[in-house]
This record gives structure tokens, sequence and C-alpha cells, in this order.
């Protein structure tokens, strides 16, 4: 009987994983071989970045409107990273393709940006047409193309030198190494702005105020923590059967407990209650009498509320807690959970 076809190519997937190196699957060996060539194509642009490299920094640093991305086919995919990089570290960019900006797309360039042209060749007619026409405005060109005497090269400022020796593909033809080596110059130019600026990760924080990395550099504690008049607070002098009472309908799992002078003085959760009751299973009548001064919990562990609140979730993994009184100053300002910290997609 036949396998079905996915069977087979799992059989054959198992039987490749037990190969010994000298039987390695030709799909490896084309992958290795397609990464080190890149590698390769890198390392030599590395080697020869020089003072246009430096002058572009600075062209991109001084500029006074914004860095303007442009580029078709595969460098087009590229240049939209690039220009996103640029964004979201400090410098305000955008894309433009450069098909589409003979159909109104110019109105987007101003005497005041930069345009960054991106184009292998240099000769690409959608590339070149639109230097020319951003160049009327009085924009700033910077080429990067892989053919220093290109059209694109001759209607730049400042050419970036991106040539590769050859592509990683098997072919020569598919756009490989010469994209990766864009990517890479791209990348460079966002990073060496990036320092250039002093660009911290607070600044990274504001651009990126949603998603996991957004949460975990922008958000604070107060932004996450039930604020103190949302959470049960009373006097130390408050008898401890009132305090359970607020405790169950209030569902905060903690009560806290401010001195005479309203400043902290404690705090009285959950396991404090049910350890206290372990330790008067023999006598409950004695809680009567009880006030929580009698069972706080003095100098229990807190956070300033303008700290990161991946900072309390630290916190409360390190000392295995399940919550933490929030401070302004030395003034109480609520109270933060694990629940809220995850509630809040804190990690």
């Amino acid at each position: 009987m036949q396998l079905p076809a996915v069977c087979r190519m799992a059989s054959a997937f198992d039987l490749n994983m037990t190969q010994t190196p000298q039987q390695e699957s030709p799909h490896l060996a084309v992958a290795r071989r397609v990464l080190l060539e890149e590698l390769e194509a890198i390392a030599a642009m590395a080697d020869r970045l020089d003072s246009r490299f430096v002058a572009a920094v600075d062209v991109i640093l001084a500029c006074e409107g914004r860095v303007v991305v442009t580029g078709v086919g595969k460098s087009g995919h590229v240049g939209r990273k690039i220009a996103a990089t640029l964004a979201s570290t400090g410098c305000p960019a955008f894309f433009v393709h450069s098909a589409e900006a003979g159909h109104g797309d110019l109105g987007m360039i101003t005497g005041q940006d930069v345009v960054l042209a991106i184009s292998n060749s240099g000769e690409s007619d959608e590339v070149v047409n639109l230097v020319v026409f951003a160049k009327r405005f009085g924009a700033y060109i910077i080429g990067m193309t892989g053919r220093p005497a290109s059209a694109l090269a001759q209607a730049s400022e400042i050419v970036l030198d991106s040539s590769v020796v050859k592509e990683a593909c098997p072919l020569g033809i598919a756009p490989t190494s010469s994209t990766t080596v864009q990517l890479a110059l791209g990348d460079a130019l966002a990073m060496a702005a990036l320092s250039a600026r002093g660009f911290s990760s607070d600044d990274f924080a504001r651009t990126h105020p949603k998603g996991a990395l957004g949460r975990r550099l922008f958000m604070r504690v107060r932004d996450c923590m039930k604020d103190i008049d949302n959470v049960p607070h009373m006097n130390d002098a408050t008898p401890l059967l009132t305090a359970i009472s607020e405790m169950a309908t209030s569902r905060a799992g903690a009560i806290i407990v401010l001195g005479s002078d309203k400043k902290l003085a404690g705090i009285f959760t959950d396991s404090d209650l049910r350890r206290l009751l372990v330790r008067s299973s023999q006598d409950l009548g004695t809680l009567q009498s009880l006030c929580l001064r009698d069972v706080v919990t003095a100098h229990p562990l807190s956070i300033n509320a303008d700290h990161l609140a991946s900072e309390a979730m630290a916190m409360i993994e390190a000392r295995h807690v399940s919550r933490l009184i929030c401070m302004d100053g030395d003034r109480v300002a609520g109270l933060i959970s694990l629940h809220d910290l995850i509630e809040h997609k804190i990690a």
C-alpha cells in the first residue's frame, strides 16, 4: 500500500535528519552558500565605507524636512524597511514608490527633504526620473547604487556604493546579495544617525507605544496599578474583623494599612489572613480583640509609580510576591498585582 504524499514527505525528512555530514541535503548546501556569500558581500561593503557615508549621515542629521526613501522592485521593498527603521529611531522618514511619484506623489517631496534613492543598476527609469524632478524642488539627493557611474549616481550629491561581486542566486539573477547589502547599508545609516542624536530607549519607546516592545519600554506602573481610591485602605486602628469584611467584599486580596499620619504603615493580605487563621484555629474568638496594627506586615515591598511596569514584574518574580505597594514620593498611590500586569500584557 502506497503512503499518502504527506507521509512520504515526513519519512524523507526523518531520513535526512539522520544523515551524516557526507550525505548532507543539497538544500542545506545551497542555504549555507547563499548565507556565506551574502555575509562576504556585507563585509566587503563595510571595508569600503568612506567619507561619503559620513557625509550622508551628516546630511540626514541636518535635514529640516524628512528623509524620502524611494525605489522600485526589490529595492523598493528594501526602501520601505529602511524608511520604517529611520522613522522609528528618531528620523522622520517615509517611502515613496518611484513609479507612483509621477502620478501625484511627487507632491509629497519638498525642498527641505533629503531623498534616499535606491537602485542596484542605477538606471531604473522611474527612480532616475523621480530624482530629476525632486532636484528641481531643491531636495538633496543621496543615491544608493551598485554602479557608481550610473545615471542615478551622476544625479546624486552623495553616492553610496552598494555594489556586490555577484548575486547569491545560483543563476546569478535574483536580487539576493545586492538587496542584503542595501538593507544593511540602510541599517548602518539609521544606527549612525541614532547614535549621533543620543537617541535613548525612552525615545525609542515613544515611537513604539503598542505591542510587546512598547509595553516593556513605555508603560509605567501608574498605567497598570489600581489607584488608592479603588483599593481598600484603612487606619491601623481599624478592628481586624472590619478589615476582613472589607477585604472580602473588595476582592482586592489586600488592604493597605495607613498610620495616623496617612503614611504607609504596612499591608494585610489574604495570605496573611490564612496564616493568622491557622495560628488562631484553637481560639478564633481572640480575633475580635485585634486591630490591623497587630497583624500588619510592616515595610512591605513597594515601587515608585513612575517606574516601568516591566520593573514591577521583575520585582514580583524575583521576590515571589503577588503585589506591590505603589508610591508617589512618600504618598501611597495605589497597588499593583501580578494579575494587573498580566492583564496589561507586561512580560
